[in-house]
């Protein structure tokens, strides 16, 4: 249903062949606690090759309070299908979620909310619990299981420190601010159908707030994230952290060669602590759980050092 005021907030979900789990984000956004006229969605249809188009087509006339929009990019990448959707939004927000993510009932209420409070804010992020299909694996870690969506970076309404920033299935940027510094960089899309070139976010937030503007964490913005257990295979697991690496090399080589051998050096340091915590997890009765942290330190450091 459309509506004719502009809404509040657009949220943006960018989709490939998720056609079996975009629906529930769908649902969830149609259950808000907050007006619809609040906020608009735009799906971004990523060149699928599943039945994302008809599934879609058949589910929004049943979602009859919100005002959604369903459009396709062909060219393939989610940075890419992401600033698709951004330029037809039509608020002063823009938050996007992920196809596999489900929005708390409050979840955009809670983004009002903080904007309506932090006006100093240019972008903010917000929770983000991993929903293990059918249950979590006994080797997983908290720091492992970030590589999955895993984010929970404080209990309170916090400003980001330093380095730290939030990831982008859960994050909301001034919209007229996110067009000026140009969006998500194509050089890191993201997720290419199985490749992953990581760090969009990172990137984006790091442009946003070398202009001067706060980015903060908010604990009352939440979505659970769907993790099928099935797939957590080790080649899947190598390539989100080589992906990782991937970007951060990307992002740091733009800048010159000294930012890309510091950020060699600093993965390397990391290691260190990573081996204490392997020594903690032995100690406490969970070695199952040493062996997958240090493979996410080694192949992201893989993905730095990877030829272009």
């Amino acid at each position: 249903m459309e509506h004719s005021a502009l809404p509040q907030l657009t949220i943006v979900i960018c989709t490939f062949n998720r056609s079996v789990y975009l629906g529930n984000a769908l649902r969830s956004l149609n259950n808000q606690t907050a007006s619809k006229d609040c906020f608009e969605v735009v799906v971004v249809d990523n060149a699928s090759t599943d039945s994302t188009q008809v599934d879609c087509n058949k589910l929004i006339p049943e979602l009859q309070n919100v005002n959604i929009r369903f459009v396709q990019e062909w060219k393939p990448g989610a940075s890419i299908a992401r600033n698709t959707g951004a330029t037809i939004a039509r608020s002063p927000l823009l938050c996007f979620m992920d196809d596999d993510a489900v929005a708390y009932p409050n979840f955009v209420e809670a983004i009002l909310a903080f904007f309506a409070t932090h006006p100093n804010a240019v972008g903010m992020g917000g929770r983000i619990v991993p929903l293990f299909v059918p249950e979590k694996p006994s080797w997983m870690s908290t720091y492992v299981s970030s590589l999955v969506g895993n984010f929970d970076y404080s209990t309170s309404i916090v400003e980001f420190s330093h380095g730290h920033f939030p990831f982008e299935s859960n994050m909301t940027v001034r919209t007229d601010l996110f067009r000026e510094v140009g969006g998500f960089s194509e050089q890191l899309p993201g997720v290419i159908g199985s490749v992953r070139i990581g760090g969009e976010g990172k990137d984006l937030c790091m442009r946003l707030t070398a202009k001067g503007g706060k980015i903060y964490f908010d604990p009352n913005t939440i979505v659970d994230h769907v993790v099928e257990t099935s797939k957590l295979t080790r080649a899947y697991l190598r390539n989100v952290a080589e992906g990782v690496g991937r970007g951060e090399r990307i992002r740091t080589r733009s800048k010159g060669k000294l930012p890309f051998v510091m950020k060699v050096l600093q993965h390397f340091v990391k290691l260190g602590p990573a081996g204490i915590r392997v020594v903690h997890y032995t100690l406490i009765g969970r070695p199952q759980q040493c062996m997958p942290l240090i493979r996410m330190r080694l192949d992201i450091i893989r993905g730095l050092l990877q030829p272009e």
